[in-house]
């Protein structure tokens, strides 16, 4: 079943930043928020963001006090798009703090952000059924000029970016083929098996991670494989694997568990924990075209 596409973003729209993992930078925040302004957008901060959890400061404030801030913005009638303002850790443990029929009342809203946000993703996809955009998280280096030039469009011109591809694109399994696009980060998708229902018949997987050494990763991609999880997987998008040992290392580990799955597959597609990162949607029908290191959308991301 196809999933709903939001609306795109206008000029005036209301955007709401929530922190539903890890602690913000007030910095990086006021600096993401400005651009934001200079886009025509404005801009609400949530009650609790700039928090810090009083017993676990890896958290951004408690976990009632994330999903209230997540629930409230989603439900406020008067804004279009959540963005969230950091990954780190600390998604997964608001999940079931949702009032997930609510939300689904609500209607469907733009939801940005990545790394840890994975969780997030895949819940909003599972429970709402909608797309929505794996893109730089706002409150950290990864939202550079490059980046936030690629959200934008994404964001108010979303036709503009259907044709996905990064400068060093490289082919690891040839062919192309055509699917629903899921995934987001490695580490996320390993912790949520069990938890989370695989992907769909047929699904083009983004893999991305950072700062996993070569053994850790290996041991996310097992996991996955011995629970099942690349069943019916039809193509496999690599991403960014920043901190994660040389790109040959990665690419040694990564090739030798998922190469053998004999499905089209890329490298270093241009997402995750990288400069000018791209802003990827998840829930979209797209054709993975391995030879020529693009992922093309069937139709835009946002209505």
């Amino acid at each position: 079943m196809s999933r709903t596409r939001p609306r795109r973003l206008r000029s005036g729209d209301t955007v709401a930043v929530v922190a539903p993992a890890g602690p913000v930078s007030r910095n990086y925040l006021d600096t993401s928020v400005a651009v934001l302004h200079e886009w025509g957008l404005r801009a609400v901060v949530a009650d609790h963001v700039l928090d810090r959890h009083p017993e676990l400061p890896y958290l951004a404030g408690t976990d009632a006090d994330r999903a209230r801030d997540l629930q409230r913005a989603w439900c406020d009638p008067e804004v279009a798009a959540v963005v969230c303002a950091r990954g780190g850790y600390g998604s997964m443990r608001v999940l079931d703090l949702l009032d997930w029929p609510e939300l689904a009342a609500a209607g469907p809203k733009v939801f940005t952000g990545s790394s840890d946000i994975t969780a997030l993703h895949a819940a909003i996809g599972e429970h709402l059924n909608q797309v929505t955009l794996f893109s730089p998280i706002l409150a950290g280096p990864s939202f550079d000029a490059a980046a936030q030039k690629h959200l934008r469009a994404t964001l108010f011109e979303p036709e503009s970016m259907c044709v996905l591809t990064g400068p060093t694109v490289a082919t690891v399994n040839h062919g192309s083929v055509t699917g629903t696009v899921v995934g987001g980060n490695l580490s996320l998708l390993a912790a949520c098996v069990g938890a989370a229902p695989p992907p769909p018949e047929g699904a083009i997987v983004l893999l991305e991670d950072v700062n996993e050494a070569p053994y850790q990763l290996d041991r996310m991609v097992t996991q996955l494989l011995r629970a099942g999880w690349f069943t019916g997987v039809a193509g496999i998008a690599l991403g960014s694997w920043t901190g994660c040992g040389t790109p040959e290392e990665v690419y040694a580990v990564l090739g030798d568990l998922l190469g053998g799955l004999g499905v089209p597959m890329v490298w270093e597609l241009g997402f995750g924990h990288v400069p000018a990162q791209l802003t990827m949607p998840l829930g979209v029908e797209a054709t993975l075209d391995a030879d020529a290191g693009t992922l093309i959308l069937a139709q835009a991301a946002l209505s």
